[in-house]
């Protein structure tokens, strides 16, 4: 692997463990709540002291963080699964493993029986929207891109900034009142259940709606914008001198100098897809990541906070090293 990309890996993996402190430090800032949310709201206050003693919460951050790390990665046993706690806490793959993210007080369950199930829900729903977004975006980009000033160019500006500014819940509200409230064609909630008589396709479809029409518009601006930019660049206009086919300038020339400014930016939307749809899935009450991160912040369910938000923050970094690697194949400076 070159040492461009073993650099950033590091960098990245470094910015990882800085921002799991910070996320451990932030929900873990009053120890006293670790104890009460863990018993609940009607514990008495000497159940609170004593699990704050035996849980060792007086400690110092930086021990408490690295005793939440060791049990993270494996290398302690989750001191909630003690039997002389009396939390009737049991995790059936037991005290001790990797990615042990500790036991949910909201659900009453260990996170990992949770979050996973409620990711994959999300990561669907992303994938279907990612894979309308990024062709239909890029073709409307290109297009416009390439005739600026055209009646194409003027109605995907238009329609796309005001797609962009309308919030989510609005698109949401309008598309359920249209296909839901007055044709009766789709369902106004996707709960993924076979229950509510919709097939499951169905459900799928306004959700993956909202998203779209928010995100693809934005993503289609930035192609369009740098598409405009390569092909002013003196290299195109030289080609297009020397008589080569437009069509063949446009493939092979400027469409792969285009993309590698939007390619950060249509990498971005997997974060976007991933942690920031709370607002659709709450609209739609679908079970899925985002809505689970609102209940557990809205609960104060602090393990299922920091287990969402570490993986939140894992799918930030590792898209921005899918992008540093998109930027080291697509631009041959970066190879040097």
């Amino acid at each position: 692997m070159p040492y461009f990309l073993i650099r950033r890996l590091i960098a990245l993996v470094l910015t990882l463990i800085a921002a799991s402190f910070l996320v451990f430090a932030l929900t873990q800032f009053s120890p006293a709540n670790v104890a009460r949310e863990t018993l609940g709201a009607y514990a008495l206050p000497s159940q609170v002291r004593m699990l704050y003693r035996k849980l060792h919460l007086g400690d110092p951050l930086v021990v408490r963080y690295l005793r939440w790390g060791g049990v993270l990665l494996g290398l302690r046993k989750d001191p909630l699964d003690d039997p002389a706690l009396g939390l009737n806490i049991a995790d059936p793959r037991g005290s001790r493993y990797f990615g042990n993210f500790g036991y949910s007080t909201l659900f009453r369950e260990p996170v990992n029986d949770i979050i996973w199930n409620r990711l994959a829900n999300t990561a669907i729903l992303a994938g279907i929207a990612f894979a309308i977004i990024v062709p239909l975006s890029m073709l409307l980009g290109i297009l416009a891109g390439m005739r600026p000033g055209s009646l194409l160019d003027r109605v995907l500006s238009v329609t796309s900034i005001t797609m962009t500014s309308m919030p989510e819940y609005a698109l949401g509200v309008i598309l359920t009142a249209l296909f839901a409230v007055w044709l009766k064609v789709l369902p106004g909630t996707s709960p993924l259940s076979p229950g509510t008589g919709w097939p499951l396709a169905s459900q799928f479809a306004l959700p993956v709606a909202v998203l779209v029409l928010y995100d693809s518009g934005y993503v289609a601006r930035m192609v369009r914008s740098s598409m405009i930019e390569v092909l002013g660049r003196p290299f195109i206009r030289t080609a297009i001198l020397k008589g080569l086919p437009r069509r063949r300038v446009i493939m092979r020339h400027a469409l792969r100098n285009a993309m590698i400014t939007p390619f950060t930016v249509i990498l971005l939307q997997i974060n976007f897809l991933i942690g920031g749809v709370v607002v659709t899935e709450t609209v739609f009450a679908y079970p899925g990541f985002g809505r689970m991160l609102l209940q557990a912040s809205l609960f104060g369910d602090i393990a299922l906070i920091e287990a969402a938000t570490l993986i939140a923050l894992a799918i930030a970094i590792g898209t921005q090293f899918l992008s540093d690697l998109g930027y080291w194949l697509l631009d041959p400076q970066v190879r040097g």
